[in-house]
């Protein structure tokens, strides 16, 4: 069966909305995408989740009305802009899956999904799918913080992952030889799917997972925070706290153009303050100073 597509773009206001009338004009699925293929982080503790600038997709059998369902699209919203498209009958689960392939970072680190062979059985490999928290190692903040973490000695190390998503974070810290590493996230799904992940690479004995504000934590040799820059600048504080002096920072989820806004929320606590860009997006690493 061929199937047709109708993407829209929305906006904070719309997104769901939209989402919910193409249901009801017999969308059989809808996917949100961000249009300008920037991810959407977790929001702080209280506040609402944005959509940004959305792109909503809507999934229709072949034979059916989309002027109708068009036309009751721009009768509750008002004129659209989208694109409808002709989509040729495949595999979609065997095409999705084509997308994700074995990807190394560093010098030892890779993040394989699970349909795929092992590339080099002797390096530190983390299985992991893609799934419904962030973080798959495809997104460059993703991978900077993949890196970092590659290059560092984590033997004896307790380390905290700060929005830890999926957990490919916390389970590459352990794979790499922490002993002890920490994962927090406000998300409950993001917990269950880091736990999941854990387990999967035979390290849940040595990851704890807090919801954010549920635990005390104790101070860590390395932190890492793939995160939006707003939350990072409002958790400074909270996240230098949970540094030990002499201890190692990595802050990321960040544009080029957010440097300097964060750099100033860290510089007080932390030397050495260093960046690193890969594709308009960058990673802040810095020390913990000892006072």
């Amino acid at each position: 069966m061929a199937w047709l597509q109708l993407r829209v773009n929305a906006t904070a206001a719309s997104a769901e909305s939209i989402g919910d009338a193409m249901s009801e004009c017999g969308a059989l699925s809808v996917t949100f995408l961000d249009s300008k293929d920037t991810p959407i982080f977790e929001p702080l503790p209280g506040e609402t989740r944005l959509w940004g600038e959305t792109d909503v997709m809507g999934l229709w059998q072949a034979n059916a009305d989309m002027d109708v369902a068009l036309h009751l699209l721009q009768q509750q919203f008002g004129q659209l802009t989208y694109k409808m498209e002709a989509l040729e009958d495949k595999d979609w689960e065997r095409a999705w899956m084509d997308n994700f392939k074995p990807m190394k970072f560093g010098n030892r680190l890779w993040v394989c999904p699970s349909w795929c062979d092992v590339p080099e059985p002797d390096a530190v490999n983390v299985m992991l799918d893609p799934g419904l928290a962030f973080g798959t190692g495809t997104h460059p903040t993703t991978a900077l913080c993949l890196a970092w973490l590659d290059g560092l000695d984590l033997h004896g190390k307790t380390v905290i992952d700060y929005g830890c998503g999926s957990g490919i974070l916390a389970v590459a810290a352990l794979k790499l030889g922490a002993t002890r590493v920490i994962g927090i996230d406000i998300d409950p799904q993001a917990i269950q799917a880091s736990q999941a992940n854990a387990e999967r690479n035979e390290v849940a004995d040595k990851l704890e997972l807090h919801l954010a504000g549920e635990a005390e934590l104790p101070a860590a040799d390395v932190l890492v925070a793939n995160i939006l820059a707003g939350p990072l600048q409002q958790l400074a504080s909270t996240i230098a706290d949970l540094v030990k002096p002499s201890g190692l920072l990595a802050l990321s989820g960040l544009l080029l153009e957010q440097e300097t806004s964060v750099k100033q929320a860290y510089q007080d606590q932390f030397n050495s303050l260093q960046v690193v860009e890969q594709e308009q997006w960058m990673r802040i690493s810095g020390i913990k100073r000892n006072r």
